[in-house]
């Protein structure tokens, strides 16, 4: 069966030892799996289990909601883990520039990190609940989610681990998103916002598609500095 048409897409397999396999899949070509598995065929990977093509008895697409593993290369963005914690704190808490426009650290502390961790697992059951960090490679290199879902708008944000930024990892990651969240989740329009003078995700934003729509005269206020609020929407 032609299985490279499911590459990227949530799929339910089920194999010939009545074994059923459902997430996100990855197609592996015959060249790469002789070179790498010794196969002699092609298959489908989920997560770390391969399943050739001659074990499967039936794939199926199928719909997923909430947060979902998603890929762009080279990100896996995947659900918070416990374990994160300590890494959250350590990449992004204790970095001044990760929030210098917003005020905002969820991660200032270990013991503040290993609350939000906590909620964000806590919080995969709602509806609307998206929150993901972004992995290379068993590497956090950021974290991106979307919020306050109401009135079918929800708002967009995310954070890029400072060793990381500048390699294009927040725009693909957020096109992504975005495209998630309006085609899948069907939830018509996405927000975000930045402060004026923060020009780098003023350029993720425009770049993934968002569109300036308004600005709020000195709506941000951070530890005594005042900052224009830019308002972006990207609509299905």
């Amino acid at each position: 069966m032609n299985l490279s048409k499911y590459d990227g897409k949530n799929v339910r397999i089920k194999d010939k030892w009545g074994e059923t396999f459902t997430g996100l899949a990855e197609y592996g070509n015959y060249n790469f799996l002789e070179c790498e598995y010794g196969g002699e065929e092609d298959g489908i990977f989920i997560e770390d289990c391969l399943i050739y093509n001659s074990q499967i008895v039936s794939i199926e697409e199928i719909e997923v909601h909430g947060t979902v593993e998603l890929w762009t290369e080279p990100v896996t963005l995947r659900r918070y883990q416990s374990e994160d914690a300590d890494d959250l704190y350590r990449r992004l808490g204790t970095d001044p520039a990760m929030y210098q426009y917003s005020g905002w650290n969820p991660y200032a502390t270990p013991e503040m990190a290993k609350d939000t961790v906590r909620s964000f697992i806590d919080s995969y059951d709602g509806d609307h609940a998206y929150s993901w960090v972004m992995d290379i490679d068993s590497v956090i290199v950021g974290t991106i989610g979307a919020y306050d879902y109401k009135d079918d708008h929800i708002e967009v944000g995310f954070s890029i681990v400072r060793d990381w930024q500048g390699r294009g990892l927040a725009t693909e990651t957020l096109k992504k998103v975005l495209e998630y969240l309006t085609e899948n989740e069907h939830i018509p329009c996405v927000t975000a916002w930045c402060a004026a003078e923060n020009i780098g995700s003023q350029r993720v934003l425009e770049k993934a598609g968002m569109k300036l729509v308004s600005k709020e005269k000195d709506g941000i206020k951070v530890n005594g500095r005042v900052y224009d609020k830019l308002i972006y929407e990207f609509r299905s």
